[in-house]
């Protein structure tokens, strides 16, 4: 049955709809003529796919191929499949993807999956499921972090994740809400929503200047539960916004996007830290994580609810206990301000700073294209399977940048701007 059908209306504004389509080509994107592109959705996105699709041929694609992931048919191998089942993955696929984006494809990832749909699943399948895919997406992971291509993401308002994120309304006014929440952290709403793309990059471009020019050693954050030190890679460059990618085109990989990143330094973390919204993960909401740093390494980690699933995730791999990412996002963000919870990371971590569990990205390094794997590593870089963001940033957080003589200057002062 047809999303019309279930309702005298659209749940999802068709007008406003085709405009998020249409950023995700123009801005998302910036689709070069003739560019092929590789497309991954929820089947729930069906009305957005075909938006993408239509502005994707209308700038010029070669070819538009979109994969479809499918809730029940997910639960189904937790249901019925044999246990060896959770330790494969469809690796063929993801060389395929990796050829794809070898051969000059563009990527693009729609978000909506249930947040919650394997709660209730056995978290050690879960856990071996996600090792799995992780081992079998990595060759086509490394073009995507290591920003070779042009790639986005963007968002649709599943039913079950709405219905998740607004549990005490009606699925169709849950709908409704969630697509106009994310159409106004989106920028769809603006006049013009190309020229209000490009003043915010202006903007997060200003910040990452600032920061590149103090060449920080480290970022102090202090506040409740909170005194960490993170230091910042050898040669790092911070990014925010539009960037361009390894094959000449600039793009925005996320969709919403209220941060500016670099690199952490894997050795040079030290100091406690506690989340300030919840991680959902895989199904499990993870809330209230604490955790404590030595050089660079996780030693410690609890938290209320949820602790069973981040100490899986911290035994990925050797990088999976050290950081790859630190982000700053200012409390007054839209996506803050709006006092929601997604519970999907695309969202949430442009609501708040926050610092990232796993592999750190390539191009947040001075000349990064060019450097080694081994380069990359010694210079701080860390690399793991996971890549996984939680928030630390709130009204309550003071961050400083260390210069390398230990002088500290202010950066953010209850989760704000000092004004540079």
């Amino acid at each position: 049955m047809s999303e019309s059908q279930l309702t005298d209306r659209p749940l999802v504004d068709p007008v406003r709809l085709d405009r998020l389509g249409e950023v995700a080509v123009r801005v998302g994107l910036q689709l070069r003529e003739g560019q092929d592109l590789v497309m991954t959705a929820p089947i729930a996105a069906l009305p957005l796919v075909r938006r993408i699709t239509e502005h994707a041929y209308k700038a010029g694609a070669g070819l538009v191929t979109t994969f479809f992931a499918d809730e029940e048919t997910t639960l189904a191998r937790y249901r019925h499949a044999s246990d060896a089942s959770f330790d494969r993955a469809a690796s063929w696929l993801y060389e395929g993807m990796a050829k794809a984006f070898d051969s000059g494809a563009a990527r693009l990832a729609i978000a909506g999956d249930n947040p919650l749909l394997l709660a209730g699943q056995d978290p050690a399948k879960v856990a071996r499921a996600n090792r799995a895919n992780s081992n079998a997406y990595k060759p086509a992971l490394e073009r995507i972090v290591g920003f070779d291509i042009n790639w986005t993401i963007v968002s649709y308002p599943n039913p079950s994740w709405a219905k998740t994120v607004f549990p005490d309304l009606p699925e169709d006014v849950a709908v409704s809400k969630l697509a106009d929440a994310i159409f106004a952290a989106s920028r769809i709403d603006e006049a013009d929503p190309v020229a209000a793309w490009r003043a915010h990059n202006a903007g997060l471009h200003a910040r990452t200047a600032w920061l590149n020019e103090h060449r920080f050693a480290a970022l102090r954050f202090r506040g409740p539960c909170t005194d960490l030190m993170v230091g910042l890679a050898d040669g790092h460059l911070w990014q925010g916004g539009a960037s361009t990618a390894k094959n000449g085109i600039t793009c925005n990989p996320n969709i919403p996007s209220e941060e500016v990143f670099t690199t952490p330094h894997a050795r040079r973390v030290d100091g406690h830290v506690r989340s300030t919204k919840p991680l959902s993960h895989q199904g499990t909401l993870i809330e209230d994580i604490e955790i404590r740093f030595e050089e660079g390494r996780v030693v410690e980690a609890k938290a209320r609810s949820g602790a069973e699933v981040l100490n899986k995730v911290l035994d990925t791999d050797e990088g999976a206990g050290r950081l790859g990412e630190v982000a700053l996002v200012p409390n007054s963000s839209p996506i803050s301000r709006s006092g929601l919870l997604f519970y999907n990371t695309l969202f949430d971590e442009n609501a708040a700073c926050h610092i990232a569990l796993g592999q750190c990205y390539t191009k947040c390094f001075v000349d990064g294209a060019n450097l080694t794997p081994e380069q990359v590593a010694e210079q701080g870089g860390n690399q793991s399977l996971i890549h996984i963001d939680w928030m630390i940033g709130s009204g309550e957080i003071d961050i400083d940048g260390l210069r390398a003589d230990g002088a500290a200057v202010p950066v953010m002062r209850q989760g704000e701007w000092t004004g540079q």
